[in-house]
């Protein structure tokens, strides 16, 4: 991996994804007592980072293998970002979807023509799913973050917060499978001197910092979080350059997800997922350590549903 590889990816997936705004709020600047920059990929294509990692997968396979379409297993986000990259490029895509994934997902996924497969909500029956589905249509199997194409489409998203803003002292990520904190620190180390990449994941499903911790890649028993995009695990693609490149994890409860999403929604007037605020709340709980610092912060989705909000 180099500097020109994540700019030939940028290049290559411009056309089907928006580049998305960097918003600032004087009041959480006060509150945070520093200078914070929101990096809104709730303004995706699809509501969510993951557009950049699925087209840039699907862009990177061979004409054979586009034929035949793409699987991938996802309870959410990276359903709907491979059916709307795979409709986009004229691809099939087959999406293996827990039975209790969110229904304005499901909806979401069959608006952009996926065909969902349903399984038991374990990551067992989803993984077991998807071979069954890629053994019978030859599909191209893409991970929703333990794999490098998806990887480097996700650093696109810090690589554009550093082009606006090229002397950012930190980046805040969330943590959930890793494929987004993995590729923002692979844009920190090519597009910026000296800026530092910290995660934020939940307290309830903390495998990526027991995994940093330990140096080999832990698993959760139990993932009962609000943040329901981040209760994945990291994977052998994305936590080498995670243990290489991320400063730290910081774990964050869940009354702090709750307060900072509430927030934002109030004070900055856009909707962003819990899984998103779980980035901002690290920020916020450990802000003394921040003072004064020009931080940015990846807001990961939108894709909330309004309905069964946690405020």
């Amino acid at each position: 991996m180099n500097k020109a590889i994540l700019q030939q990816v940028h290049e290559r997936i411009k056309p089907y994804i928006h580049r998305t705004p960097v918003l600032t709020s004087e009041l959480i600047n006060d509150i945070v007592q520093a200078k914070v920059y929101f990096k809104c990929e709730n303004f995706q294509k699809m509501g969510a980072f993951k557009m950049r990692g699925a087209t840039n997968a699907i862009l990177s396979l061979t004409d054979d293998e586009r034929r035949k379409g793409v699987v991938t297993h996802s309870s959410g986000n990276f359903a709907q970002a491979l059916s709307l990259a795979a409709k986009k490029i004229g691809v099939k895509a087959y999406i293996v979807m827990p039975k209790n994934a969110p229904q304005v997902k499901k909806d979401a996924v069959k608006t952009y023509l996926g065909n969902i497969i349903e399984c038991d909500s374990t990551p067992i029956a989803r993984e077991d799913m998807a071979e069954k589905v890629q053994k019978v249509t030859g599909a191209k199997f893409i991970h929703p973050s333990n794999d490098d194409q998806v990887i480097y489409g996700q650093g696109t998203a810090a690589m554009e917060l550093f082009e606006d803003y090229p002397d950012l002292d930190y980046v805040f990520s969330p943590v959930g499978g890793g494929g987004l904190i993995a590729g923002t620190a692979l844009a920190a180390t090519y597009f910026s001197e000296h800026c530092k990449v910290v995660g934020g994941e939940p307290k309830n499903a903390d495998d990526a910092y027991r995994s940093l911790l330990s140096g080999k890649i832990e698993f959760n028993e139990h993932v009962n979080t609000i943040a329901d995009g981040l209760r994945t695990f990291l994977g052998d693609r994305n936590f080498p350059i995670i243990k290489k490149d991320v400063e730290k994890i910081i774990r964050v409860e869940e009354e702090d997800i709750i307060m900072a999403m509430k927030l934002v929604w109030e004070r900055m007037k856009i909707i962003i997922e819990p899984s998103s605020a779980v980035a901002f709340a690290a920020l916020l709980k450990n802000k003394r350590d921040y003072k004064n610092k020009k931080i940015g912060v990846i807001i990961s989705g939108g894709n909330v549903d309004v309905t069964n909000l946690p405020f």
